[in-house]
């Protein structure tokens, strides 16, 4: 399920529920069902083991939170569904509207992404500014409270173990209970959840699991007044290297360097050089080589194995208890999914207590839910598997997906409709099957180019530091502002323009 197919957030929707509800974990997933619930309960407690800075930083508890995130289309959108003006916010706080249309340098199967027609704007920002912009609009809500620097302990239930009541937590060294007529654990993936289920008489949920021993590394370097290219060389199997550089705040790129079914990722310059000079494009390297980098030090993170919790195929499950976000699922994050399938979490969990409130909630949320993880984890490991080093493949129907994929992509290279109806899937906006419609077949099968060959190397040459930039390295044509004022300042808007084809 994608954002074209579930109902978007209503706000009034929710009757009164509760007296309280009790959300675990402060990162995305948290505060977005924070938000959902305050349209339903007096109160809304958010625990949060991390003390939580006042602005945007990263916290110590989090490591992940110090490399670079994307925002997908559909976590787009649905951040500005719950929190109106959220774009304003997050462009008042340094963040970047980016035209992807235009702004946008992907490279695939041997050429460079053509463009659209229709300005698709992207927020761009670091995690630590999505975070704290999100915080804060939460915070601003009279019936939220956020206890920080605050530990959970454990799950109170009633007195047949049944149905949680509440949690217990510690903070300042004292421990405290907390009574909550709902408690949603979004502690990641470190969840304690399965645990606690097969500790108090019930099943923890199946697990599946895809080991892709991803190891990456991320750093920051300036970038250039005016140039806002988002730019993209992801991995293509069989090769296991790809790279992203994405416009941030303060003038500079978020740099991430990532390799699946890798033993480290490159720690120092030297390293990294040599991871960049070994992808399939040299703008990344050149960037690298070019522009002052910000980072004293190259952070890295390693991600052993995509996961995913099965908590729709439980028969039991104590009422007064829902799991989401990372928790839930946690895929590779070299495709971004993360934020934006946490925000959509959070809508399907809007829906589940409109239509039926508290009354076998846990039910009726991980069966709506279930299909929004689906399209994302198809999508992961759909790539993840065509690596032999991978355990498992895909099934047949799945293997002639991808060739025809990666036909598309090729494709893509010089048919800017096709390059947009892939950007709505990357998004999360439409499911993988709408690039089966008539009219995208029939564009697939055109004989038009794609391959190496008839790819312009100029379109990825990295302007002068007086040249205009736009998103392939050519200058501006009138009428599109490349100040720096316009990076400090972009236009936002709250609806995404729809492509077409």
């Amino acid at each position: 399920m994608t954002l074209s197919s579930l109902d978007r957030y209503r706000p009034g929707r929710l009757d009164r529920l509760g007296e309280r509800a009790v959300v675990l974990g402060g990162s995305i997933a948290g505060l977005c069902a924070a938000r959902v619930l305050a349209d339903g309960f007096d109160e809304v407690v958010v625990v949060e083991r991390d003390p939580l800075p006042d602005g945007p930083v990263e916290r110590e508890g989090a490591p992940q939170t110090s490399h670079p995130h994307a925002l997908l289309g559909a976590g787009q959108a649905t951040l500005e569904d719950l929190f109106p003006g959220f774009g304003e916010d997050l462009a008042a706080g340094g963040g970047l509207i980016v035209d992807v249309t235009r702004q946008l340098v992907e490279y695939q199967k041997g050429g460079y992404l053509a463009s659209g027609d229709e300005r698709t704007p992207s927020y761009c920002a670091s995690r630590p500014l999505f975070e704290h912009v999100v915080r804060e609009r939460l915070r601003a809500r009279e019936n939220v409270r956020i206890r920080d620097d605050c530990r959970f302990v454990d799950y109170r239930t009633d007195e047949a173990e049944q149905a949680v009541t509440g949690v217990t937590v510690r903070e300042d060294g004292a421990v405290d209970a907390i009574d909550a007529d709902l408690v949603v654990d979004a502690t990641g993936r470190a969840s304690r959840t399965p645990e606690w289920l097969a500790d108090h008489g019930f099943s923890a949920p199946p697990e599946d699991r895809v080991g892709i021993d991803l190891q990456y590394a991320s750093l920051r370097i300036e970038r250039p007044p005016g140039d806002r290219r988002l730019i993209s060389a992801p991995a293509d199997p069989p090769e296991t290297r790809g790279a992203v550089l994405i416009p941030i705040e303060d003038g500079q790129w978020d740099v991430l360097l990532a390799e699946v079914h890798a033993d480290d990722a490159p720690a120092d310059r030297e390293a990294v050089l040599a991871f960049a000079d070994d992808l399939p494009v040299d703008l990344v390297g050149d960037l690298l080589r070019r522009q002052r980098w910000v980072s004293d030090e190259v952070a890295r993170y390693p991600f052993p194995a995509s996961l995913r919790r099965r908590y729709e195929r439980l028969d039991r499950f104590p009422d007064g208890l829902v799991v989401t976000g990372d928790a839930v699922s946690s895929f590779n994050p070299a495709y971004g999914q993360g934020m934006s399938v946490a925000a959509l979490d959070a809508v399907v969990l809007h829906h589940a207590l409109a239509e039926g409130g508290l009354d076998g909630l846990p039910t009726r949320f991980f069966d709506r839910q279930a299909p929004v993880v689906d399209t994302a984890w198809r999508m992961a490991t759909g790539v993840d598997y065509q690596y032999p080093q991978t355990d498992g493949e895909p099934s047949l129907p799945e293997r002639l997906f991808n060739r025809y994929f990666d036909r598309l992509l090729r494709a893509a290279n010089d048919d800017g409709a096709l390059a947009a109806a892939y950007g709505e899937v990357l998004d999360l906006e439409r499911s993988p099957a709408s690039l089966l419609r008539p009219g995208i077949l029939a564009r697939v099968f055109l004989p038009v180019g794609g391959d190496a060959t008839e790819t312009d190397p100029q379109r990825a040459a990295v302007p002068s530091d007086a040249e205009s930039v736009s998103s392939r390295g050519e200058s501006v044509p009138s009428g599109v502002d490349s100040s720096p004022a316009a990076d400090r300042e972009p236009t936002v808007e709250r609806e995404r323009p729809q492509r077409t084809t």
